[in-house]
């Protein structure tokens, strides 16, 4: 058979995403509905299928919806502790296997000293997806897991973290599932749907009680991995748009380092290997998050990884050239052109990549909202309110 000089590894294209927040952290569900809004206007971002309805994946990361929760609990019968966490999972499609799953990661809460409240089935509208999506649909399921009162945010967030990652090594065999987000402080609403069917196959975000101050959303243009539910974006904490050409690299130097990795505040072998499979937007996203819960500071964790090109800057303050000489030698740059949008659910961030070629346009407008995509045209707003 001939081979051709054809490969996959040189495809390059530009995902789209963006980042709405109201600076004042006032939660509304104007929010959602202008981010799922600016979301559709990145349709050309992506891909679509033959069958018209299926697509590269899109999605929200939304800062959690808390009075959205409590009321969905009350309806359910359920009072929901003042402290609780938001599990969301693709499950089996099987009934069977998806309670194997379920009674697995109850018994984990329990060893963790965490309580899950409830399962909730979430509702879907499956008529927003083509054949390909229906194909490996998933079953999209929430837990409501209780939290310590006498712990702070970060210290649940980690608790969060461990539960999910136990699980997922439990069961990392298995194809059909997956572990969106699992958190108190966001919650990930993504699949393989267009834009403008998102809030159609999640009647969720429809919801008026739904709101929130701070959405990062993306649409995806698949080319190093065939489009998948769980690769949809935005992840647990970025969405990507771009390349990291050094991602090989950045995997196998993330598995040779493991050795060095340490944090009193996680049991390492417990949440290691740090970076699985997936997409290279996915493994920075594990990579970065395992920073973070292992106490390494939000900023400090983005700066180890996407590096400014500082070599070659002449005007450097010395004690910053220092800063990013030394942290060179202990992780590899992750480089290529890609734009990142960040969401803690406390935290909103935009970062370039080193060489600034994936750029993003930012608008502030009168009542402190703020919206950063990669193109401009997604917001609607009267240019005297900028």
């Amino acid at each position: 058979m001939t081979q051709s000089l054809y490969s996959s590894d040189f495809e390059r294209d530009s995902c789209g995403f963006g980042l709405i927040a109201q600076m004042d952290n006032q939660a509304s569900h104007a929010i959602v509905a202008t981010a799922i809004a600016s979301l559709a206007r990145l349709t050309h971002r992506g891909a679509v299928a033959a069958d018209g309805k299926s697509g590269d994946g899109c999605g929200l990361l939304v800062q959690m919806p808390r009075a959205f929760f409590h009321s969905v609990a009350a309806e359910m019968g359920i009072k929901l502790p003042e402290h609780f966490g938001v599990g969301q999972f693709f499950l089996p499609q099987d009934a069977t296997l998806a309670q194997t799953i379920r009674d697995a990661l109850d018994a984990e809460a329990r060893d963790l000293g965490l309580s899950s409240v409830v399962w909730r089935q979430v509702p879907t509208d499956n008529s927003a997806c083509g054949e390909e999506a229906l194909s490996s649909l998933p079953a999209v399921w929430q837990v409501f897991v209780g939290l310590p009162e006498d712990q702070d945010v970060d210290t649940h967030e980690r608790l969060l973290y461990r539960l999910r990652r136990r699980v997922e090594k439990r069961f990392v065999a298995d194809p059909h599932f997956f572990a969106v987000t699992c958190s108190s402080q966001v919650i990930g609403y993504k699949g393989l749907v267009l834009p403008e069917n998102l809030p159609v196959f999640y009647p969720d975000l429809r919801d008026a009680r739904f709101s929130s101050a701070l959405v990062t959303y993306h649409q995806r243009f698949s080319t190093n991995t065939w489009p998948e539910w769980r690769l949809c974006q935005p992840f647990r904490i970025l969405a990507h748009n771009g390349e990291l050409n050094t991602v090989q690299g950045n995997r196998l130097w993330a598995k040779a380092r493991e050795a060095q990795l340490h944090s009193d505040l996680l049991p390492m072998a417990e949440v290691l290997p740090a970076v699985g499979g997936g997409s290279d937007s996915f493994s920075l996203d594990n990579m970065l998050e395992l920073l973070v819960q292992g106490g390494m500071d939000f900023f400090k964790a983005i700066r180890l990884l996407v590096p400014p090109a500082w070599h070659n800057v002449p005007h450097m303050e010395p004690a910053l050239r220092a800063f990013y000489e030394y942290h060179s030698m202990r992780m590899e740059a992750w480089d290529g052109p890609a734009g990142l949008v960040l969401n803690t659910g406390r935290i909103a961030a935009c970062a370039l990549d080193r060489n600034g070629l994936r750029p993003a346009r930012y608008v502030i407008t009168k009542d402190r909202i703020i919206n950063i995509a990669s193109e401009v045209g997604v917001f609607d707003y009267q240019h005297q309110d900028i």
